[in-house]
């Protein structure tokens, strides 16, 4: 995915979650749109170098977005406007072959009890539901979700558990926008039950896959699967 002309500026702070004040190149202190709802625990540092999108609509009461931030020197992409796009790209450009054989995928499809599919994928082979998720968070090089507590991350969950009962394919899909994860787990220290909740929709037939994306001022890619570790065996050692 090519990004628009981004401008360079550093982070003052980030409040009312979707509001954010940085310093411009030439001085000037602005009020940008934040499009992440999340807690952006490592990546909202005052002092951070940051990349600002500017929209065209002269009505927005803030032009610039927030869409890349500098985390322990890689670049974060923290729109979360983005991943269903790079999800997206990426199966119709053959990076994910898990999700390839599908005729067809829709956006935003009604299911469940009053929600939305991120994507819809349809062909001879059946239905498959896919519900996509940014990743920002890190720690000793290991992704982490969610980021803060998310009940409806755990309803979605309970939805994709409740599709593959009956009988279509469901995906949960982690799209992490940060180029220093090296594997991706539940945060069980934020939100246990998200954890909890993860690892019976992966005994009941729901799919995981992380996914780890090539960031630059320019471009975002989906480029490598990463390996999900989701518990201990009673020995201590990592079970996958």
């Amino acid at each position: 995915m090519k990004l628009p002309p981004l401008i360079p500026a550093l982070l003052i702070r980030r409040y009312k979650r979707f509001l954010a004040d940085v310093t411009l190149q030439d001085g000037r202190s602005v009020t940008v749109h934040c499009p992440n709802s999340g807690s952006m625990k490592g990546c909202a540092e005052p002092g951070s170098r940051v990349f600002l999108s500017r929209s065209s609509n002269p009505g927005r009461a803030y032009p610039l977005t927030w869409e890349l931030v500098e985390s322990n020197g890689f670049w974060a992409g923290i729109n979360t406007a983005l991943p269903n796009r790079l999800v997206r790209e990426a199966i119709e450009n053959g990076s994910v072959v898990e999700l390839q054989g599908y005729e067809t995928i829709r956006s935003e499809v009604p299911y469940g009890e009053h929600s939305r599919i991120d994507l819809l994928l349809e062909g001879p082979s059946g239905r498959c539901f896919v519900e996509v998720k940014n990743v920002t968070l890190i720690e000793n090089s290991s992704a982490l979700f969610p980021d803060a507590v998310t009940t409806r991350g755990q309803k979605h969950l309970n939805e994709l558990m409740r599709v593959v009962r009956e009988g279509d394919r469901g995906v949960i899909f982690f799209t992490v926008q940060r180029g220093d994860a090296e594997s991706l787990s539940p945060a069980d220290a934020i939100d246990p039950e998200y954890g909890r909740l993860l690892r019976l929709a992966l005994a009941n037939g729901v799919e995981a896959l992380a996914y780890r994306a090539d960031i630059s001022v320019e471009e975002i890619h989906l480029t490598q699967r990463l390996p999900l570790i989701v518990e201990h065996d009673s020995s201590g050692n990592t079970s996958f």
